[in-house]
C-alpha cells in the first residue's frame, strides 16, 4: 500500500517479519515473477540434460517482460547473498529454493500434479541461485 513505514519501528526487529512480507509481496502479485505462460517451458527446461539447463533457463529469463528480467535479478542477488550467510542464517541453496520456488513460479491453473510441479519449481529457483552469474551475468 501507500503506507509510510518506518523500518527503525521496533516491529521490524524481527527478521522473519521483514522475509513474511517480501514472500507475501511476491505471493500476491497478480501474476508470478515467472509468467504463467512460461511456467511449462522453465518446467521442461528443467527437465533437460544438465548441460542444457543453464542456457535454456537463460534464453527463457530473456522472453520475460523487463520488469520481471530486473526484479528477478535483484531477488536473486540478494537471495544469494542470503544463502552466502548461511552459517549464521541456516539458510542453503535448497532451503531458499524451497521456501520461494512455489511462490514465484507457478502454473496458472493448479492440477493434480502439484508435489512434481513442487520439485521443479525448487529446482528453477536452485539452479538460477547457483548459475547466477551465468544467466544475469556479473
Amino acid at each position: 500500500s501507500d503506507e509510510k513505514l518506518d523500518l527503525n519501528d521496533s516491529k521490524w526487529e524481527d527478521i522473519h517479519v521483514i522475509t513474511g512480507a517480501l514472500k507475501m509481496f511476491f505471493r500476491e502479485l497478480p501474476e508470478p515473477l515467472f509468467t504463467y505462460n512460461h511456467f511449462n517451458d522453465f518446467v521442461n527446461a528443467i527437465k533437460q540434460e544438465p548441460r542444457h539447463r543453464v542456457p535454456a533457463v537463460k534464453d527463457l529469463i530473456k522472453q520475460l517482460p523487463k520488469p520481471n528480467q530486473d526484479t528477478m535479478q535483484v531477488l536473486f542477488r540478494h537471495l544469494k547473498r542470503v544463502v552466502e550467510n548461511g552459517e549464521k542464517n541456516r539458510m542453503t541453496y535448497q532451503s531458499i529454493a524451497i521456501v520461494f520456488g512455489p511462490t514465484l513460479l507457478k502454473p496458472e491453473k493448479e492440477t493434480g500434479n502439484i508435489a512434481v510441479h513442487t520439485v521443479y519449481q525448487n529446482q528453477i529457483v536452485e539452479l538460477i541461485l547457483l548459475e547466477l552469474n551465468s544467466i544475469f551475468g556479473r
